[in-house]
């Protein structure tokens, strides 16, 4: 069984946990949005070089 009773610490351990959830959740969402954000410039970048290898266009 699990032990969640921090005691008289509780009031130390509690939000120190839910600073630590707040941050990890704030940097998980900012990498998937950087990563997103670089996926997005990197096949803008490859559009751009595929249009100017295309010897049909004039």
């Amino acid at each position: 069984m699990l032990d969640l009773d921090p005691g008289k610490y509780g009031a130390f351990l509690w939000p120190a946990f839910a600073i630590s959830v707040l941050v990890i959740g704030w940097m998980v969402v900012d990498s998937l949005s950087r990563a997103r954000h670089w996926r997005k410039e990197v096949e803008r970048l490859e559009a751009l070089r595929s249009e100017a290898k295309d010897p049909s266009r004039p």
